[in-house]
């Protein structure tokens, strides 16, 4: 019998939420290659509507938004899910000093050239571990302070 090759994951389910239909359109596009169940949100008030009804695996949030931003987003949702896995893409990440530690997401991406990569590279990983709230392992994120 032929050797087998690791069986694919099962899909993970993830809610995308930005205020920007391009960036939410682009990075559905990249992650639903990846085999992924997507889900989009435009503000953050929607985002906690859609969370209370299905379940997910991943949030990935913008940080800048109307009326919600990331930072609120993943407070609110902290509350109901604690150990929900959250990545957080900010193109102001660099300039306020936002990291981990500062905003309660898993993994802070600043938005560049080298997003889509460092995006993949962060939902692989946390879709890999098991669940645990950030900064509850190992020494906080290093980063600016804010």
């Amino acid at each position: 019998m032929p050797a087998r090759t690791s069986p694919r994951p099962t899909p993970a389910r993830i809610l995308l939420v930005d205020d920007s239909k391009n960036g939410l359109s682009a990075r559905k596009c990249v992650l639903e290659e990846l085999g992924h169940k997507i889900t989009c949100a435009l503000s953050g008030a929607e985002a906690i509507e859609i969370f209370g009804q299905h379940k997910f695996d991943l949030v990935v949030t913008d940080y800048k938004m109307p009326r919600m931003n990331g930072i609120e987003l993943i407070e609110k949702l902290r509350e109901h899910a604690p150990h929900l896995r959250i990545v957080m893409i900010s193109g102001f990440a660099d300039t306020l000093g936002l990291t981990e530690a500062s905003t309660g997401a898993n993994v802070v991406i600043q938005k560049s050239a080298n997003e889509v990569s460092h995006l993949i590279r962060a939902v692989n990983r946390l879709l890999e571990t098991p669940r645990k709230r950030p900064g509850s392992h190992g020494p906080r994120a290093k980063g600016k302070a804010v």
